[in-house]
């Protein structure tokens, strides 16, 4: 090899959702922060998955040929063509239409491979067995939901069916959309980590529903009347917490603003509501941690 470096030996899925227009890669491997190094997108242009002795620069480099108009199979080849450790590489190129082409060089450890699904390529080395590549393909094809929910079911699965053989230590998820980032700035609706965990996968399960928790907005059917029972249980929480000094028996101003006053406190802003409305997410989490 041209540089020592370590081997990152892991299973990865790359994968886009032709409705929403969201690109994503969800990856588990027995190496520390996996994130950092395996996932690459850009919302409009595509999603690349570099792993087994890495080479982190065909994530930009990836990126930036789809993005003057070469096909996920010339990208690929443009990249193995003019590195001297292909035989040593893997990874995966998907365009912004879901089309995809990946490359296991063939020096990657065993077991190693990759395979092409519905909108979804899943790689991987250093296995248990084939199993774990076409768990992922099959489970993500299977899934209903968002993106990412059928990205970490499929990565969930796949560790169920063997994963990587040396054991587990950090996954990661990044799924980009055009303006999905906080506050519509950037791309990166979802980018979570585990970095270090004795089960990354479901840590990161756990992280995903934290960041559904704080950053999506309700839907319409979730969300309660602030009156009666509901808005006296409110206002015990809101008064427990120190926030709330007098009760009212209509959602006044006051109570409102003590509500948003929490609100604002807990990180909540994409779920807040400006008529007379609570989401039933927020009650659930206030009733859990407001003794």
């Amino acid at each position: 090899m041209k540089k020592k470096q370590a081997k990152v030996a892991t299973f990865s899925i790359v994968a886009f959702d032709p409705e929403t227009q969201e690109l994503g890669i969800a990856v588990q491997s027995k190496f520390l922060g996996v994130g950092a190094v395996v996932p690459w997108a850009k919302a409009g242009v595509g999603a690349i998955a570099t792993q087994s002795y890495a080479n982190t620069a065909f994530g930009p480099d990836g990126l930036a040929l789809l993005e003057q108009g070469l096909s996920p199979e010339a990208v690929v080849h443009k990249l193995v063509e003019a590195d001297e450790d292909q035989a040593l590489r893997q990874f995966a190129v998907m365009n912004a239409n879901g089309e995809a082409h990946a490359f296991t060089g063939e020096e990657c450890y065993d077991y190693a491979g990759h395979k092409l699904g519905k909108y979804c390529s899943a790689q991987g080395n250093i296995l248990v067995s084939e199993d774990t590549v076409t768990a992922l393909v099959e489970t993500f094809e299977q899934t209903e939901g968002s993106l990412a929910e059928r990205l970490l079911e499929a990565l969930d699965k796949a560790q169920d069916a063997g994963g990587d053989s040396r054991g587990k230590q950090s996954a990661a998820i990044l799924v980009v959309q055009e303006e999905g980032g906080y506050g519509g700035y950037n791309d990166r609706k979802l980018d979570l980590r585990v970095d270090d965990h004795k089960e990354p996968i479901k840590e990161l399960i756990r992280l995903h529903d934290l960041h559904t928790l704080y950053f999506s907005r309700p839907s319409e059917d979730s969300l309660l009347k602030l009156e009666g029972d509901v808005l006296s249980e409110v206002q015990d929480l809101l008064q427990k917490e120190g926030i709330l000094a007098e009760r009212d028996t209509s959602y006044s101003d006051h109570v409102q603003e003590a509500l948003q006053t929490y609100f604002m406190r807990e990180n909540f802003e994409e779920r807040w509501q400006e008529d007379d409305r609570l989401d039933q997410a927020i009650l659930t989490y206030m009733r859990a941690t407001i003794k």
